[in-house]
This record gives C-alpha cells, sequence and structure tokens, in this order.
C-alpha cells in the first residue's frame, strides 16, 4: 500500500531545521540596543571602583566620582560581557573595590551618572580594554 502525505522523516527533518534556526535566532534577539549611549561624545572620569558586577550578559562597573566642590556621584558603567572581556585579559579580580581608575566612556543620553566604559586606565598605568 502506498503512503499518503508527509513521512515522518520529512516531519523530523523540518522540526530539526526549526529548532536550528529558533536557537540561532533567540540570542540575537535578546541583545539589547546600545543607542542609550551618546558615541558621540566620549568622556573620561576618573574615580574608586565601588562594586562590581561579574554578570552575563554585561559586567557592571560602578565608580564613585569626587566632582565640584567636593561633590561625589556615583556612575553605572556597563561593559562588554565577562566572556569577552576575558578574552581580552581580564580576570574576575583584575580590578578590585576601592581601586582608583580613569575610565574613557560614552555617557547616556538622558544625563544620568552612567554609560558604556571602552576602556579602564588602572592608578599602574594598564589600560584595559572594556568593550
Amino acid at each position: 500500500m502506498k503512503r499518503v502525505g508527509p513521512s515522518w522523516l520529512m516531519w523530523s527533518r523540518i522540526a530539526m531545521a526549526l529548532a536550528i534556526t529558533v536557537g540561532w535566532v533567540a540570542p540575537v534577539e535578546a541583545h539589547h540596543s546600545f543607542a542609550m549611549f551618546d558615541k558621540n561624545k566620549p568622556m573620561t572620569i576618573k574615580g574608586v571602583v565601588t562594586r562590581i558586577e561579574w554578570t552575563n550578559p554585561h559586567a557592571y562597573l560602578y565608580v564613585e566620582t569626587t566632582g565640584e566642590q567636593g561633590r561625589k556621584q556615583l556612575y553605572a558603567l556597563e561593559c562588554s560581557s565577562p566572556n569577552e572581556l576575558a578574552r581580552w585579559g581580564w580576570k574576575r579580580n583584575t580590578l578590585k573595590v576601592g581601586e582608583s581608575v580613569t575610565l574613557g566612556m560614552f555617557p547616556v543620553r538622558d544625563g544620568r551618572p552612567a554609560g558604556l566604559v571602552f576602556s579602564v586606565k588602572k592608578a599602574d598605568g594598564t589600560v584595559l580594554k572594556a568593550h
């Protein structure tokens, strides 16, 4: 007797192709835009590391600066992923709380004390890529 309709092999191939496609597209869809950062206004800040979050999808640095008239300002700064930072030579303990740093960053467009870090210069002169 002749089979009518698609075979189980064809359906399994379709299911596999769909699973691969969804698995490949989903991580790309999950990544956010960097439009919130003003890449036309790079700036430099100096301060002390108060907290480090070595987490996916992005690591974060929190740096306290001292501005005009001694006023303290806490910056929340996004870095690349821990995986990418590791490829650039970072380790979980590359920066320490209390360490003085100079950061190259792109500020957020809304003026909050936050941004996207692209370089970190340590007190000993070591420069690290951060994004």
